[in-house]
């Protein structure tokens, strides 16, 4: 039988959204259907506040077209337009937040400071840092958040060791977990672990505003922000919507990731953002038998980039097995083995940022 997007649609219309009891077709979701001979490519249209709600329903349109006979392929994503409506994670309706809501509400929130953590590009271990910078922050004395902003690769969570779904809180707000004493948000939180997040930008964007403009954080000294890799912008959107302190750049020796590094700088120069300090990440490794050491990214491309440019480099991270370990066990370092060099490392990091972006309101006392 040929591959039609008419038998598309039928079989789609056994696809339905339980909060409406109506299928994706009636509602409208799905906005195109490409077929390139024995594949097909959908993308469904969704109201931006419910893209974490409708990621079953994307998943089992998918599944609804790969049964079909003479389809070897099936690629489903969502967007949602620029300027859709932008309510609570939880949510199901009621009024869109408006454009300039995110940075206004969070503020509201009593929120003081918030402190990016970026990559110019992944692979370079950002999100370890940035977990352990946060618990060390709190072992400070200040009251800390961190925020999962790495939307399609959301490793906090895990790393955090915090699991299950935050709790709705007054109607349209969502509450944060916690552990070690910090508050977390993420899209891991928010969907199942195996379903990838095929989303463009204008999803990515809105679920982040909403992490940020809909979550209970209560009142915090500083939320660190653990941005996806890259320059691109979500980045950039994000770096607009809050009133950043400044950011931390975090690289791996090697030539390849300072080109990155430089990019990351840049961007955050045009936003208008201070980076204050750069972390040189997977240094050194040292053998725990004989104690050779090797610098298998090379050594020191970071620091003389830090240098060259006048940023200060905050720290050097080796390559150490209880470091990956702790991470994925849910045990940042710094609590794990806290008297070790690894974590006295990120305890002076943290000290140092927190000198930077201190303000004269208690934090930490």
């Amino acid at each position: 039988m040929v591959l039609t997007e008419d038998r598309i649609r039928e079989a789609l219309a056994a696809v339905t959204d339980p909060s409406q009891n109506r299928n994706v077709i009636e509602l409208g979701l799905v906005t195109s259907i490409k077929i390139s001979d024995s594949n097909v490519g959908i993308i469904m249209e969704v109201p931006a506040h419910r893209g974490p709600a409708l990621e079953p329903i994307r998943k089992r349109v998918e599944e609804a077209v790969l049964a079909m006979d003479g389809v070897t392929s099936a690629t489903v994503i969502m967007t949602a337009h620029e300027g859709s409506d932008t309510a609570a994670p939880g949510a199901t309706g009621g009024p869109a937040a408006s454009d300039e809501a995110p940075t206004e509400k969070v503020l509201e929130s009593k929120v003081k400071r918030f402190v990016a953590v970026a990559s110019g590009k992944g692979g370079v271990g950002k999100s370890t840092p940035a977990v352990n910078l946060a618990v060390a922050m709190r072992l400070e004395g200040w009251r800390v958040g961190l925020l999962d902003a790495d939307v399609y690769g959301p490793s906090q969570p895990r790393m955090l060791g915090v699991s299950g779904k935050p709790p709705a809180v007054g109607g349209e707000m969502v509450a944060p977990l916690e552990n070690y004493g910090i508050k977390l948000m993420s899209m891991g939180l928010l969907v199942p672990d195996d379903v990838a997040m095929i989303w463009r930008g204008p999803m990515v964007q809105s679920a982040l505003t909403q992490m940020l403009n809909s979550v209970a954080w209560g009142e915090l000294d500083v939320i660190v922000i653990d941005l996806p890799p890259g320059t691109g912008d979500i980045q950039i959107s994000l770096a607009q919507q809050v009133n950043l302190s400044g950011a931390v750049i975090v690289s791996t020796p090697q030539d390849i990731a300072l080109l990155d590094v430089i990019k990351a700088i840049t961007m955050f120069d045009k936003a208008n953002v201070d980076v204050l300090g750069m972390i040189q990440n997977m240094a050194v490794w040292q053998c725990p038998d004989c104690g050779r050491t090797d610098h298998i990214f090379g050594e020191g491309g970071a620091s003389k980039e830090a240098e060259k440019r006048g940023i200060e480099l905050l720290g050097e991270i080796p390559l150490c097995l209880s470091i990956r370990s702790g991470a994925d066990a849910g045990v940042p370092v710094v609590i794990n083995e806290p008297e070790s060099h690894h974590a006295q490392v990120y305890r002076s990091m943290a000290r140092r940022l927190l000198d930077k972006i201190k303000i004269d309101d208690g934090a930490g006392e």
